[in-house]
């Protein structure tokens, strides 16, 4: 059964220049303690998504289109009702944890300011139920911890404080954004480990946004690649990964640095080799290209990619917006470039 299903949502900003189209009949569904992952480039419409289903847009922001969750179209409902469901039954861990908490308050109050407004518990009921959490995201001495404020932590701890405030209500939905940038690898596992011990604990489904292919590998089950606000491939993240059939899936796999390159000498990357890129950048969405937006950077441009690709299906469970046959696409992995 869907927890949340995603019908045509568009996000627009008005702007000074002109209207800005930030995301474009974006369509995902996502089960009840699934996990879906979101990826692309810087602007390519990921954390907009993640603010339009939460109903934090800026200003001069508007969305349109379905966020149908548990039954409820989140777009029509008022800021008070919206009120009532982010944190209780809908969470986002931001990405920056430092910005996420109040510099002046105690990690303590925060937490247990969560479940008094939330929950309408007593602080003593309060403050106990914030350190089990505290517990649950394997911070040690989490009593102890409570009176400590924000800059008294790691990065790495603050993340975890984030994560455990966004679990305190016990959330259907959780919206991970980038939740371990600017974290070393060590603490970027431990994070996303945490994430899965806790989806298993309390059957939350997750939204995980990222820019990191390797994190979407590892904890998600679907994967859906943006690219200039609208979708080029969706479908499970296993065949995704395995046999990428967008050109734009394909670029973002090769510019992964692997220790199983061709030109690897004993399994690690060779000294002095460049590192694959994807041609030029991503487009103006003031000004963008007519037909498919990744057309300008696309090896396997034709003249059809002038008009619109729409996002089909082409095998089961899987989707994707490009003209080509996916068997007449560049291996960008084979000596010489040849199609596959």
């Amino acid at each position: 059964m869907n927890l949340l299903a995603v019908s045509k949502l568009n996000v627009r900003f008005q702007t000074p220049e002109g209207e800005v189209a930030a995301v474009s009949d974006l369509s995902f569904t996502l089960a009840s303690g699934a996990s879906i992952g979101i990826v692309g480039e810087s602007g390519s419409g990921k954390t907009q998504t993640a603010y339009a289903l939460m109903g934090l847009l800026a200003k001069n922001g508007r969305a349109s289109g379905e966020v149908i969750y548990d039954s409820v179209n989140l777009l029509t409902l008022s800021e008070a009702e919206l009120n009532r469901r982010r944190g209780a039954e809908i969470a986002m861990i931001y990405q920056d944890p430092m910005t996420s908490l109040n510099p002046y308050l105690t990690v303590g109050d925060q937490l247990t300011e969560v479940l008094q407004f939330h929950k309408a518990m007593d602080k003593r009921a309060a403050f106990a139920e914030s350190v089990r959490m505290l517990d649950a995201v394997r911070i040690a001495d989490a009593t102890k911890r409570m009176s400590l404020y924000p800059h008294e932590f790691s990065g790495g701890m603050r993340q975890r404080v984030v994560i455990a405030m966004a679990l305190l209500c016990r959330p259907k939905l959780l919206i991970a954004d980038e939740p371990t940038t600017a974290l070393d690898v060590t603490v970027q596992a431990q994070i996303l480990a945490l994430l899965q011990d806790l989806r298993r604990e309390f059957s939350t489904s997750i939204i995980l946004i990222t820019h990191d292919l390797g994190v979407v590998a590892g904890v998600c089950d679907s994967v859906l690649v943006m690219y200039a606000g609208r979708v080029m491939e969706y479908g499970d993240a296993q065949n995704v990964f395995h046999d990428a059939a967008h050109p734009y899936t394909r670029g973002l796999l090769h510019a992964v640095p692997r220790l199983d390159r061709a030109h690897a000498d004993a399994g690690a990357i060779a000294v002095g080799s460049r590192l694959n890129t994807i041609p030029g950048n991503p487009p103006n969405l003031l000004a963008l290209p007519s037909g498919c937006p990744f057309v300008p950077r696309c090896i396997d441009r034709s003249s059809a990619c002038l008009t619109t690709p729409k996002l089909e299906d082409f095998a089961q469970g899987r989707q994707r917006a490009c003209h080509r046959l996916v068997n007449e696409l560049t291996d960008l992995d084979a000596p010489h470039g040849t199609t596959k």
